[in-house]
């Protein structure tokens, strides 16, 4: 029927809304962040460590999740999931003190560990193969706008009802994205009531039984993209756990204000995700050059986030600051449609467990790079040495990113696996 909503666009959607949801339940706290600190009496590194906890769980299960979604598929892991991180966001809410809240973190970063490795393997089976570049840089694009809207949002709530009501509240949206996915979503395109045969013929070809992960192959192949990816997650998370209170404290705003100021931050991170994919896979089209369409984007991204952030150190005037910051996000954000696109380059059958030990990077800068900028605030009292250290890990990031070849599958038992997909 002509004009009918297609099912691979409604799947893309409600993936776009989960990255939306999980991203306001994860950065809703550096928001709350001064009256949290206010109510439990915390420090700065203490808040760091608050910041920190919900990268543990979500660090262990990137690979056990990214196996787990490969293994009983995506409709069931990101229910689970999705019931997990609903409830630790409520229970958010009631915590009585450093260890309650770090505990609620946890619990968090437990739910929302297997996600974004569960996502990529929907859209492993749901994108033709010449549009995942666009696929994850609006997901993740609609992760930024997450971002964007959590200071104001979050502030709002709290003015209308108080930290702990804005917490609970953003909970009980999270359980609605829970029973959508479960009752539209299918594993498999093909045995779902509303696909098309046109949609279908654009997609790749259903995997069939997977064999056993080859772990060895498969780390060789991702260990370039995993340390890439640490190098942009120390940036992400630098600007996701402390931009609101930067805003707040370094310049002696009140929390509207430094929300509104840190939402423009974050808006050109929705920007940077949508195009670094769209120029990627224009790239790819064009060029028929896989590697060249993935690198050319995330060494721009790196480099260009790095000579953003420099005009910081010399010039604190709050609007040169705030557009510098900008356009250090919107650079750093570019990286993620090639990035992630790249673990189902790479490993087409097991793009879920790859997507995994790629994201491990991000996790594993989320635990250390909010405690090391507490601390560094702490003993300094100054809040713009974490971005020089940030800077460092950008140039570092630029240099790895030649480490990295999506154009070479790995080999699986042996034998070179086909491309599953041709580009269109």
């Amino acid at each position: 029927m002509k004009g009918r909503i297609k099912a691979t666009h409604v799947v893309l959607a409600l993936l776009c809304l989960m990255y939306f949801i999980t991203y306001i339940d994860r950065v809703n706290v550096g928001t709350a962040a001064t009256e949290i600190k206010r109510d439990l009496g915390l420090s700065n590194t203490e808040l760091g460590l608050v910041f920190s906890a919900y990268a543990y769980p979500y660090l262990i299960f990137q690979v056990i999740g990214g196996w787990v979604g490969d293994r009983f598929g995506p409709r069931r892991t990101l229910f689970w999931c999705g019931l997990v991180w609903a409830v630790a966001t409520m229970l958010t809410g009631v915590v009585t003190g450093l260890w309650t809240l770090f505990c609620a973190r946890l619990l968090l970063g437990l739910g929302e560990g297997a996600t974004f490795p569960a996502a990529t393997r929907a859209m492993q089976s749901w994108t033709p193969a010449s549009k995942r570049g666009f696929a994850q840089g609006l997901t993740h694009a609609c992760a930024r706008l997450g971002n964007a809207v959590t200071p104001p949002l979050i502030a709002l709530l709290m003015i209308s009802t108080s930290w702990r009501g804005s917490f609970v509240l953003v909970g009980i949206f999270s359980l609605v994205w829970v029973v959508a996915w479960f009752w539209y979503f299918r594993d498999e395109p093909a045995k779902h009531p509303g696909i098309t045969a046109a949609e279908l013929r654009t997609l790749p070809s259903p995997g069939g039984h997977r064999p056993a992960v080859p772990w060895t192959s498969l780390v060789r192949a991702m260990w370039p993209v995993t340390l890439t990816y640490f190098c942009y997650g120390w940036t992400l998370w630098l600007y996701l756990n402390w931009i609101p209170l930067f805003f707040k404290t370094n310049y002696h705003l009140d929390i509207a204000k430094s929300a509104l100021f840190a939402s423009g931050v974050f808006f050109a991170g929705v920007v940077g995700d949508t195009l670094g994919g769209v120029i990627s896979d224009r790239i790819l089209v064009r060029t028929g050059n896989l590697r060249l369409a993935r690198l050319s984007v995330t060494v721009i991204g790196f480099s260009g986030a790095f000579l953003s952030l420099l005009p910081i150190f010399f010039l604190h005037d709050i609007t040169i600051v705030s557009l510098c910051l900008s356009a250090g996000f919107f650079f750093a954000e570019l990286v993620i449609g090639p990035m992630w696109s790249i673990p189902m380059d790479i490993a087409p059958k097991y793009s879920g467990t790859a997507a995994g030990l790629m994201n491990t990077g991000s996790a594993f800068a989320a635990i250390v790079s909010p405690i090391v900028a507490g601390v560094v605030i702490d003993i300094t009292g100054n809040w713009y040495l974490p971005f020089l250290m940030s800077m460092g890990l950008l140039l570092l990031g630029t240099m790895t990113a030649f480490l990295m070849h999506p154009e070479v599958p790995f080999e699986s038992r042996g034998r070179r696996p086909v491309a599953d997909a041709a580009v269109a």
